[in-house]
């Protein structure tokens, strides 16, 4: 659970979660937390962050169910990269109990 805004780094994924999913819209990551993360896990928080572009023009934008649901798929073995091109904190937003 992120309790605080100010973060520098996402956390390792658990070994039943081998893709992190950044995703491009502040509307898509509301969506994700509000109707999917509160019900799996009783609450959702959405995050906002920026990226080296030279990083993440490595990884390829993949649609997922719709033309406003676009995210990228990081393996996890990339995380640490990703984590290493963050520029500055990664904010917390909004948050759903």
């Amino acid at each position: 659970m992120i309790a605080a805004s100010g973060m520098r780094a996402f956390p390792p994924r658990l070994p039943e979660q081998p893709i992190f999913y950044p995703v491009l819209t502040e509307a898509y990551a509301v969506k994700i937390a509000r109707d999917w993360n509160v019900s799996a896990s009783g609450c959702g928080h959405v995050l906002r962050f920026a990226i080296l572009r030279r990083f993440i023009d490595a990884y390829e934008v993949h649609e997922a169910g719709g033309r406003e649901h676009l995210e990228y798929w990081i393996p996890s073995e990339d995380l640490a990269d990703f984590n290493a091109a963050i520029v500055g904190p990664i904010e917390l937003v909004k948050t759903f109990p």
